[in-house]
């Protein structure tokens, strides 16, 4: 099962996601909170696989949640839910540590692909929000975008990296290229610290947005 909180200021948002992360589909939804500061409150006494939070909300927003959950130790990752009106925050979630990012009128198959992907170490990236993540992320720090860092990266960090920005584990990843997940798991520390990445979803915009992988949607 994987232990899931929900974060949204709306109750019937909050009973909506939890009826699709039922577990017939693998999940234990365990809290949920009205907002981000209940989460932060809250989280310490959970055990925990994955957050799904709003970025709106009252008191604490989804940014600044996420970015005090990743602060703590043994972390859990974030999902994101976003809408169209989202597009001038999500960059911050990136800065956050946000793992992910899934629109509020997404499928429900979507939703349980990418809470999923996020739950098990890889990131997802919601095919309508990629290129409006990628615009943002522009905007809000071009001075990161350097193609020339992927340079640095050896082929095999490189075929991670795509892997990576397609929503692979960490496992499904070293299946794929015959490879232990240790060995998977060095190849991202290199990626990341080559890449200045603080996580998955920075390197992963940053593959995106230096060309490494062509944009979704």
């Amino acid at each position: 099962m994987i232990r899931t909180v929900i974060v949204d200021d709306q109750a019937l948002v909050r009973a909506g996601l939890a009826r699709i992360l039922d577990p017939e589909d693998g999940f234990a939804v365990v809290a949920e909170f009205a907002d981000g500061a209940e989460l932060v409150a809250g989280l310490p006494a959970l055990v925990v696989d994955l957050v799904l939070t709003d970025v709106r909300m009252p008191r604490m927003n989804g940014i600044d949640a996420t970015r005090a959950v990743r602060a703590t130790a043994d972390a859990p990752p974030v999902l994101v839910l976003t809408t169209f009106d989202d597009d001038d925050v999500l960059w911050g979630a990136i800065d956050a540590g946000a793992s992910g990012f899934v629109l509020k009128d997404a499928s429900a198959a979507d939703l349980l692909a990418a809470a999923r992907a996020v739950a098990g170490g890889g990131a997802w990236f919601d095919p309508a929000v990629a290129p409006r993540v990628l615009s943002a992320y522009r905007r809000a720090a071009p001075a990161r975008r350097d193609a020339g860092l992927l340079d640095a990266l050896t082929d095999r960090e490189r075929d991670v990296l795509v892997r990576m920005a397609r929503g692979a584990t960490n496992p499904e990843i070293a299946a794929s290229l015959h490879v232990s997940e240790a060995t998977v798991k060095t190849h991202v520390r290199g990626i990341f610290t080559k890449l200045g990445a603080r996580d998955r979803a920075a390197a992963i915009v940053l593959a995106y947005d230096c060309g490494a992988v062509p944009p979704v949607g």
